[in-house]
């Protein structure tokens, strides 16, 4: 059975561009259909977080539809520590989003040595929707972006605009601005970009057919 770690934020909130702060967290669909459309698929599924925190689910990502789900999910009440993660033991890293990935995951170090890792042993990197702010943190000690020139998809600064939050930074802007060959599909649509094994998403409603081509990459 292949082996997949899901990382999620251990953030609760993001400073916006203001300086106020704004509560967030994980997007519960990108979490909850992920790991489902994995586990369905033969994948098995480890969570964890920065320094094993419990992870805080965004409340704009529950309407209904996801709030037992994310209840339910277990592991998202014992997540191991990301620097705690030996990486050898995993096919697959993945980077689910919400906001929370812009004020933790883009900045830590131990993800940043992971995914260099991941990358250079060619094993699959995933990213949906705010998680590519995790790609972020992958810079080489000479400076270098682990995955400039790689074609990905990132919750674009369209669908950002439309959805009207003042966020600090574009983190489409940072990742082109590091050497990503940024694609955008329009907003709020289905978009799954695929470069050898990166595979990454546009947004939620991207989800179910970003973790597909993973689950695909590992079978």
């Amino acid at each position: 059975m292949k082996k997949l770690l899901m990382v999620v934020s251990a953030a609760d909130s993001l400073t916006l561009a203001d300086g106020s702060s704004h509560p967030t967290g994980f997007w519960a669909e990108e979490v909850v259909e992920s790991v489902r459309v994995l586990r369905e698929a033969g994948v098995e599924v480890t969570l964890a977080t920065p320094g094993g925190v419990v992870p805080t689910v965004d409340k704009a990502s529950l309407d209904g539809t996801f709030d037992e789900a994310v209840t339910s999910l277990a592991d998202l009440r014992s997540p191991i520590s990301l620097s705690d993660v030996d990486g050898s033991t995993f096919d697959a890293v993945y980077l689910p989003g919400g906001h929370g990935p812009m004020a933790d995951l883009a900045f830590d170090a131990d993800l940043g040595a992971l995914l260099a890792d991941f990358h250079d042993n060619g094993k699959v990197v995933a990213a949906l929707c705010h998680g590519p702010a995790g790609l972020l943190s992958a810079v080489r000690a000479d400076g270098t972006f682990v995955f400039a020139g790689r074609e990905m998809a990132v919750f674009s600064d369209e669908e950002e605009r439309q959805g009207g939050l003042d966020v600090p930074y574009s983190v489409a802007g940072r990742l082109a601005a590091l050497g990503a060959r940024v694609v955008a599909g329009e907003p709020w649509s289905s978009t799954v970009v695929v470069d050898g094994t990166l595979v990454t998403g546009q947004n939620p409603q991207s989800t179910a057919a970003t973790a597909a081509r993973v689950a695909s990459l590992l079978a």
